[in-house]
């Protein structure tokens, strides 16, 4: 089965569910392989061809520092937000965004999305 999104351990667990709600197919590294590295997530979702949604900022330094392969990474920056107001907006960007999101590396915080085509690095 190829996941439209793999949500790293770090989302909360009821982002994945109202992301399921919504219709997505959410593989959720907590529930199928907690504790993994984060390199083996990148590939978790490369393999499944799928957005990794995380609120881990390491995952840029993999992407861009160390050039690892992935389908598209969203990091979450919505700290200080209340949960269900983040829930919300996470699974409206996703429904709207997601093709977008595909193949680059995102960022949504409180104010906009910013979506960063990989195809324009130097």
């Amino acid at each position: 089965m190829n996941y439209q999104v793999v949500a790293d351990e770090s989302v909360d667990f009821r982002i994945v569910t109202e992301l399921r709600q919504n219709g997505l197919w959410v593989y959720s590294i907590a529930e199928q392989q907690p504790s993994i590295l984060d390199e083996d997530v990148l590939q978790v979702a490369c393999k499944h061809n799928a957005l990794l949604i995380t609120e881990d900022k390491d995952f840029g330094e993999l992407v861009f520092r160390f050039q690892l392969p992935h389908k598209g990474v969203l990091l979450i920056r919505l700290e200080g937000e209340k949960l269900p107001i983040q829930i919300t907006s996470l699974a409206v960007t996703i429904l709207k965004y997601l093709e977008e999101m595909q193949n680059n590396f995102s960022v949504l915080n409180h104010s906009k999305l910013r979506i960063r085509d990989q195809n324009q690095q130097n």
